[in-house]
């Protein structure tokens, strides 16, 4: 499908439409800018928040690093610098590898689109130009035949009127012959104006409007799969990193799995071991005696008074203990203001991490309207090959779509490689009709174009078969068949000749020697075997001009009146006479027969 010949009188609407894709472009820039500028804020935060957690150099803190706790902690930081340093890789890959391409592009496209527009506008001038000297030559040329009609009547009264002189009426007559000699001239003029005009516009409208909307088409299909490369990059960006960050991530893990609860313990008590022993029992104190103290109860108030003393000193270390333990706490969640996308692996919630899904189908509905629209625009535009851009549904029925045309023209390539081989027999039996070798290279070519077209139609239904797999079951029969056009019966062809292709582009001189090449071998041979010329069965009526280059085939103008003597039996041809001396075969598309009566009833 092709812009120039679908959109021949849409050039605004082309111009709107190409600038809207220009800001789509631009938009996609700023969009993949801001992602740069978020990967760069927040790799920015997560350094700053290591630097602030990091251990100070001779301070207390230092000797709390002798825990494995806070060793996987500290290892915990270090990875999350390294980790801030693949989103800053990202940034980076993102604004070489998509902004600045991107940018580049857009520049090139408007120039491009500048200069496909220009051409378009000066061709517009030039036929409205065109159109305006036509207009200023039939006016002369009405004006001209109404003064020569009056000079007539002039000329005409001066002669029956008996008073004037014959100078007078002599002098009418030549003016009267003057303005007619004027409006003769002024009649070719238009005459050759309008031929030129018609001219003029027939290439205007055929030849150079097709060209510059080919070229427009060319330039936004181009446009199109230039931002599909870029959504791919902007992925692979991400998928790059995945691998080192999930090493960032192994090594946090691995950290937290050499945390020993045991040797922490140890290294407490190593530290506030006191080395004393507990105080032992107290004696009973009978007071009915007189009271003497023992040397053991000195001794033993003693030890009293040094276990007083150690509960204190373990309170006070416990005091210190405690809150530093306290400090051990998880590092912090990302900030809000990164995007989801920022912390691929890092640990999430389900409540988390069911909200990025929920988000983007929200944004996918949302802008499921203008999806519609940026396809509606580019209606005559190839988008992606597989049509993933679609909805499932409507992606199942374009690869249908795209299956079933592949058949079809497999099937035309199979007709054309029968009636080569049908028309290679008759050469062979008729050397005199052309050389059969000459068809070996049309025929080998036929065929590799019809395995390119199975491998094409293999593609699109394995494309297709994932597309309904992912669908629900459908209770209609399936619509795939690879073998369906070839079951259908040729004779239905020559039923309308409007199914058939159009002269503008389907009958060329190739096509014509290869169509001419489907008559039957028996044909030819009851041609040369037959003395007597064969009946007329009806006339026709040529609708397009043909030129019959080919040995068997006659060339006809537009609109001539000729015999039909053998009716199209289902191969596209129709044999036709001129005179005694012409006969040959044309398309039957090119002809409108009428048979007679007598013809049809047999």
């Amino acid at each position: 499908m092709s812009w120039g010949t679908e959109l021949w009188d849409q050039f605004d609407n082309l111009e709107k439409h190409t600038q809207w894709g220009i800001d789509v472009l631009e938009k996609y820039i700023k969009f993949v800018k801001e992602r740069t500028e978020i990967e760069l804020s927040y790799a920015k935060q997560l350094r700053n928040l290591s630097k602030k957690y990091q251990p100070k150099k001779n301070s207390k803190e230092e000797e709390e690093y002798r825990y494995t706790s806070t060793r996987a902690f500290l290892a915990t930081l270090n990875e999350m610098n390294d980790y801030a340093g693949q989103h800053e890789v990202i940034s980076e890959n993102m604004t070489s590898l998509i902004t600045g391409e991107l940018t580049r592009y857009v520049q090139e496209l408007k120039q491009e689109r500048k200069s496909h527009f220009h051409d378009g506008r000066k061709a517009q001038q030039h036929i409205e130009t065109c159109w305006k000297q036509l207009e200023a030559s039939k006016r002369r040329f009405e004006r001209d035949c109404k003064e020569a009609d009056r000079a007539q009547q002039y000329f005409e009264k001066m002669d029956a009127d008996i008073n004037v002189t014959k100078a007078d009426v002599e002098k009418a007559r030549q003016q009267a012959q003057l303005r007619h000699q004027m409006a003769e001239d002024s009649k070719a003029e238009y005459s050759s104006t309008l031929q030129k005009f018609n001219s003029e516009q027939h290439d205007h409208y055929y030849t150079h409007i097709p060209n510059i909307f080919q070229k427009i088409q060319e330039m936004e299909e181009r446009r199109i799969v230039k931002i599909g490369e870029s959504m791919k990059t902007f992925a692979e960006v991400d998928r790059q990193v995945i691998p080192i960050i999930g090493k960032c991530l192994d090594e946090i893990t691995k950290a937290a799995e050499s945390i020993d609860h045991k040797n922490d313990s140890q290294l407490v008590i190593e530290a506030f071991k006191s080395g004393f022993e507990p105080p032992g029992d107290i004696d009973f104190e009978d007071f009915t005696q007189p009271m003497k103290r023992t040397v053991s109860e000195s001794s033993l108030s003693n030890s009293r008074g040094e276990g007083k003393s150690e509960p204190k000193f373990g309170g006070k270390s416990k005091g210190k203990l405690w809150p530093f333990i306290k400090k051990n706490k998880p590092p912090p969640p990302p900030p809000a203001s990164a995007s989801p996308s920022a912390v691929p692996n890092g640990p999430q919630s389900p409540k988390q991490q069911k909200e990025p899904l929920s988000h983007r189908f929200n944004e996918f509905m949302t802008s499921k309207p203008k999806i519609h629209c940026f396809r509606s625009l580019k209606r005559g535009g190839a988008g992606p090959e597989d049509f993933s851009n679609l909805p499932p549904e409507q992606r199942r029925k374009k690869l249908q779509q795209k299956v079933d045309e592949l058949n079809k023209d497999i099937q035309k390539e199979m007709d054309q490689r029968d009636a080569l081989t049908k028309m290679k027999d008759v050469y062979i039996k008729n050397p005199q009709m052309g050389d059969a070798a000459s068809v070996d290279h049309r025929l080998a070519e036929l065929g590799q174009n019809i395995e390119k077209l199975r491998l094409e139609v293999q593609k699109f239904e394995g494309w297709l078969a994932e597309v309904e797999g992912r669908l629900p079951m459908r209770t209609e029969q399936p619509r795939r068949q690879s073998g369906l056009y070839e079951a259908q019966n040729t004779s239905a062809v020559n039923s309308c000749a409007q199914d058939r292709e159009s002269p503008d582009g389907s009958y060329t001189e190739e096509q014509s020697q290869e169509t001419e090449m489907k008559v039957p071998a028996t044909d030819f041979d009851d041609e040369f075997d037959d003395e007597e010329p064969l009946p007329t069965i009806g006339t026709c009526k040529a609708l397009y001009t043909f030129e019959g280059q080919n040995e068997g085939t006659i060339s006809v103008a537009e609109g001539e009146m000729l015999y039909v003597i053998e009716e199209d039996k289902g191969d596209g041809w129709t044999r036709i006479r001129r005179n005694e001396d012409e006969e040959g075969y044309v398309p039957t598309s090119y002809v409108e027969v009428y048979l007679d009566k007598n013809a049809k009833d047999s």
